[in-house]
């Protein structure tokens, strides 16, 4: 069983065609909802890009982007639950209605760091869009604004989430088979 290759992916949980419909619907929601307003979206590196490429097709109004990148897994399926931030913004988020792009919230440890981090920066208003909500795993309640999927507690891969940097280029969002990972 080879690494990275598509035949380890046990099952597709959500397809390309499904993924482009739903991250059109929230395009065209996060379009309505900050009309006017000039959002900066913070993407979640690296994830997250992917997502954020395609979602940005579908918002129609002028907004800016920025990415920051954190650490709470290295190379292992559970996050260590110690976040370090590896890269941070270049734009201000002072004053500014951030929309916080995540391709993934399980734990919500990650995503709670960010929170604090972010507001102490004083936006004028600071909101999720997940594309990934896993639910089962989360020890910390997080307000999700925008949610592509709610999904079971399963390793998936693809769309931007890897393994070991592994699987982002899958354009369907699929369970890795265990054996890739306990091997």
């Amino acid at each position: 069983m080879e690494i990275g290759t598509p035949e380890t992916v046990k099952e597709v949980l959500i397809n390309a065609d499904q993924l482009r419909s739903r991250v059109a619907e929230l395009g065209a929601q996060i379009t309505a909802d900050y009309d006017g307003k000039n959002p900066l979206f913070v993407c979640i590196l690296k994830g997250a890009v992917m997502f954020l490429t395609d979602l940005l097709k579908n918002v129609n109004i002028p907004s800016q982007v920025d990415f920051m990148q954190v650490s709470s897994y290295g190379g292992a399926t559970e996050s260590s639950g110690i976040v370090k931030i590896i890269k941070d913004l270049d734009i201000s988020a002072e004053g500014r209605h951030v929309v916080i792009v995540e391709d993934i919230v399980d734990t919500g440890i990650t995503m709670k760091h960010l929170i604090e981090l972010l507001s102490a920066r004083r936006p004028a208003s600071l909101n999720i869009c997940a594309l990934l909500d896993k639910k089962e795993r989360r020890l910390v309640e997080i307000p999700l604004t925008y949610v592509g999927f709610e999904i079971p507690n399963a390793f998936v891969v693809g769309y931007g989430l890897d393994y070991a940097e592994y699987y982002r280029n899958l354009p369907f969002i699929g369970v890795l088979d265990p054996q890739v990972y306990r091997s």
